[in-house]
Order: C-alpha cells, then structure tokens, then sequence
C-alpha cells in the first residue's frame, strides 16, 4: 500500500503537543510497512515549522528528516523545475481554494504516483478526492 506524507503528519508525530498527536501515533504502527511518498517541499514546510522551538528541538527535526532520507521504504520527491510548474497550474486553476503550493505540488505527485490516502487532517486534499487519514 502507497500513502503520501504530509506536513500536518510530520509535525503531529514529533510535536506531543500537537492536536493529532495520537491518531498520528496510532497511523505510525498501521503504515510502517507501506510505502511511503513525501516531497521535498513538504520536509522544508516540517523544518520550517519548528525552526523557532530551540536548539534541542531543531536537533531532533533534522535527526527525523536525515533518518527520513535514509529509509528505504521512503520515496522523497525532489522539486523540479517541471514538478513546480505543474503545481502552479493547480494552484492556478484553483483559485477560489486556500491550496498552498506545497500543496499543489504533493497533489500533483500523487496523482503521478496514483496514490488515494495522505496523512493529514488537511481538508484541502479531501475537497481533490483524496482521503486523509488524521
């Protein structure tokens, strides 16, 4: 099974304070054999949120994004020329929604890569069809 990796999912597994913590906790164990799919843009959003939680937290950040790289089971999509392009159409042709580009651009890979379910409580990838699992 294929499941594409959001920011909301990054931030909810680190951050105990976070909201979603626990569903977050509980997906770990459920997609810890699946395949999994994240972007570039997406790992710099995560790094981006906790740059201002202090050394000790940023320490850990950038331990979760190295040993992110190194998983085998992890696919990181890198930014292209042509894969932010294609986010911007979507961005483009969405303009009644509140999409960031980072979403655009995970959107974009998914449907590359055919991929259904995202962790996240992102509402914007459910108004797209896909299912979110937070």
């Amino acid at each position: 099974m294929k499941f594409f990796v959001d920011t909301a999912y990054w931030v909810a597994r680190l951050n105990q304070d976070d909201q979603w913590y626990q569903q977050a906790k509980q997906l770990e164990s459920q997609v810890k054999n699946s395949r999994l799919y994240t972007t570039e843009l997406v790992l710099v959003e995560f790094l981006n949120y906790f740059s201002n939680f202090g050394p000790k937290t940023r320490v850990e950040v950038s331990r979760v994004v190295n040993a992110t790289l190194a998983k085998p089971n992890v696919r990181v999509v890198w930014q292209t020329q042509a894969l932010f392009e294609s986010g911007l159409d979507l961005y483009k042709a969405r303009l009644d929604k509140g999409y960031s580009l980072t979403d655009c651009v995970s959107m974009v890979v998914m449907r590359q890569e055919t991929i259904q379910d995202v962790l996240t409580h992102d509402r914007h990838f459910a108004q797209e069809g896909f299912a979110i699992l937070l």
